[in-house]
């Protein structure tokens, strides 16, 4: 079923583009478009003409074919993505947009409803740490927010965020946001002066996972194989990839291989899944490296201690031991397997949630 939305949803998008760049398109059209049988393209034309999201303009004649629209060419949602993961009484929502601008409007209006909100954002993806409860926002047009988070709770296996706005942000709230992966409703009020919706989400798990000193002098490197660990675990059912970061650690280490950075990557994944992520994960660096001395750590949740942030920091100015990184996991609940990397794959936990431009640089 899954697999049938997903083409759906493809196809749909290369329909309305169709439409945009010519008017109007034929079976033929989106046959070669997106590289199907001509019957494969009659069929989902059919199908999504009975459903209202296509318009027949001409019907054939002749050898004229019959010529179709999209009925809209606005996306049906600008929210890819919408998921929750909780650590104690916080939850980290995540909320993937088509367009960073859309991102970065929600970043600036939600932090100004909230200043106690912890916003992350990265491109498209806009990441929220709130602490469950009430919150009391007021809305309206500028210099008011126009979205506010106004309650986050849980409720059994599900996350349960309300949401108070106005103007696009309430267009998004009552037509987009119940289309975005993830969720699984949305109920809606409308109001005199706002609009208020309660976005219901699977509470998942959070798991960070650092690697380091997977390469040689002379090959491999470790942000690519931690990219290519977080495209081979997205890949899996129930997990949803939140993203990739890159830290640089001290650079007089005699040992260092180039640059002496790290990687870490993190996910929101259904609680079933974590043994299954922590051993596709060992697996996978262990035979990718080209390292013997590949290290790699796993936490689960994602608030960082201060003891692992402080040894994060640490290792970007000075000698660490692989006795201290131990000691250190053990006293933050982080595994850690393999060799002398557990030290650089500890430290880029540590630093996961630090600004890009602080940790990409080995610059105090």
């Amino acid at each position: 079923m899954q697999g049938v939305i997903k083409r759906r949803r493809s196809y749909l998008k290369l329909m309305r583009k169709l439409t945009l760049r010519k008017g109007s398109f034929t079976v033929e059209d989106l046959a070669q478009s997106a590289g199907i049988p001509r019957s494969t393209a009659r069929d989902w034309i059919v199908r999504l003409s009975d459903e209202g999201c296509l318009t027949v303009l001409t019907r054939p004649h002749g050898r004229a074919p019959s010529r179709y629209a999209a009925v809209s060419a606005i996306p049906r949602t600008a929210c890819r993505k919408i998921f929750t993961a909780v650590d104690g009484d916080i939850v980290e929502i995540v909320h993937e947009c088509l367009s960073s601008a859309c991102a970065a409007f929600c970043a600036k209006h939600h932090s100004k409803a909230n200043p106690d909100i912890k916003i992350i954002r990265q491109g498209t993806i806009l990441r929220e740490f709130v602490r469950m409860g009430e919150y009391e926002s007021k809305v309206g047009l500028w210099p008011e927010p126009a979205v506010a988070v106004t309650g986050i709770w849980q409720e059994g296996d599900e996350i349960v965020q309300k949401i108070r706005s106005v103007g696009g942000p309430a267009f998004s709230l009552t037509g987009m946001m119940s289309r975005a992966e993830g969720v699984l409703k949305v109920d809606i009020a409308r109001g005199e002066h706002a609009t208020e919706g309660c976005i219901r989400t699977q509470a998942l798990n959070h798991i960070i996972i650092g690697i380091d000193n997977t390469d040689r002098f002379d090959d491999g490197a470790t942000f690519a194989l931690a990219i290519a660990l977080l495209d081979y675990l997205s890949e899996l059912s129930g997990i949803f990839p939140i993203g990739h970061h890159i830290a640089m650690l001290w650079q007089d280490l005699p040992e260092k291989t180039a640059g002496n950075s790290c990687s870490a990557i993190e996910f929101a994944v259904v609680p079933e899944k974590i043994d299954l992520i922590r051993k596709a994960a060992i697996r996978f660096v262990g035979d990718e490296s080209v390292s013997d001395e590949w290290g790699i750590s796993i936490k689960s949740g994602f608030i960082i201690p201060d003891l692992l942030y402080e040894y994060g920091l640490r290792a970007r100015t000075g000698m660490i031991t692989c006795r201290e990184a131990r000691q250190c996991a053990r006293e933050c609940g982080v595994l850690t397997y393999g060799g002398a990397g557990i030290i650089g794959s500890l430290a880029a936990i540590g630093l996961a949630h630090e600004p890009e431009d602080m940790i990409i640089t080995p610059d105090f």
